[in-house]
């Protein structure tokens, strides 16, 4: 269970944002922890990079409200106390590292240029090279310099490690893990590289369709279900026996003779798991998140309370 006394990092009641008739959010009720490690997730136009705008306040409600800190989108206390890094890397080509992170220096009243510098040297880029001459992975690494070198309270990344190659990619997590470790900073960290959130996340929030599926404590949510494999109901179309209990099934997938499936976990005995040919398992992070990107909408959200 949650602790309701806990600090929010962000929260959104009853969120929606429109783009000319279309609905990239609507009704989100979001509440994300402070000082935790967050991952956004869910399919491409799930409404992942509107939701971090909204928070940075470079986009507006078209209904409901957001909080960043308990503070409105937008206002200077909201922008001082988040730093966030967009997909597009949105850096000016003709300045050069040095300029772009004096830029930084100048704008930002707690900024930490030894962090900032550190960073970028670690990747071995020139502090003279200018930001057009610079590979997307060396460009992802100044933007995250500049985020970092904010000291802000939460960190707002979309898709942050995705132009990184592996051992940078190793190097920017761990940072990213101190950052939360040692000073508490929160972080919500967008990704479509599922396995990879594993071992670095422990809050979820999943989107699709523009609304949340499925939001809570990592662990929590991993207990909350059971993942299930065994021999196939050649009968069945899904694979599963006859008298399972259908509306525990968050997906089930059939391949060959085998079918495996994610179910929410409920009290006492629960067919096929009480039979010794069926596996039941608690599934990991990565298997539990697509099973729910995979499953058809619900009647209801799922959440964690």
């Amino acid at each position: 269970m949650s602790d309701p006394t806990a600090a929010t990092a962000l929260r959104a009641t009853r969120l929606g944002r429109e783009f000319r008739g279309r609905w990239a959010l609507r009704g989100c009720d979001v509440d994300l922890p402070a000082g935790r490690v967050t991952a956004l997730v869910g399919p491409n136009g799930a409404g992942k990079s509107t939701l971090l705008q909204l928070a940075a306040g470079l986009l507006r409600p078209t209904t409901g409200q957001l909080r960043v800190h308990g503070r409105v989108p937008g206002t200077r206390e909201a922008r001082e106390a988040i730093a966030f890094l967009a997909q597009e890397r949105p850096l000016h080509p003709r300045f050069t590292v040095a300029d772009t992170l004096r830029l930084g220096r100048k704008l930002n009243r707690r900024w930490d240029q030894d962090l900032a510098e550190r960073l970028v040297r670690a990747g071995g880029v020139p502090l003279t090279a200018r930001i057009g001459s610079l590979s997307g992975g060396n460009r992802t690494r100044v933007a995250l310099a500049l985020a970092l070198g904010k000291r802000a309270e939460l960190l707002l990344l979309d898709e942050p490690l995705a132009d990184l190659d592996p051992v940078a990619r190793h190097e920017i997590t761990g940072l990213l893990m101190h950052e939360a470790a040692e000073r508490g900073v929160g972080i919500v960290m967008s990704s479509h590289v599922l396995a990879e959130l594993e071992d670095v996340c422990d809050h979820v929030l999943l989107l699709k369709d523009g609304a949340v599926r499925l939001a809570g404590d990592t662990e929590e949510l991993r207990e909350a279900h059971t993942l299930l494999t065994g021999r196939a109901d050649p009968i069945e179309t899904d694979g599963l026996p006859h008298a399972f209990d259908r509306s525990t099934v968050v997906h089930a997938a059939t391949a060959g003779r085998q079918v495996t499936a994610l179910v929410r976990t409920t009290p006492g005995p629960a067919a096929p798991a009480a039979d010794a040919r069926w596996i039941s398992e608690t599934p990991s992070l990565e298997a539990l998140l697509l099973a729910h990107l995979r499953a058809p909408r619900p009647d209801r959200t799922e959440a964690a309370a």
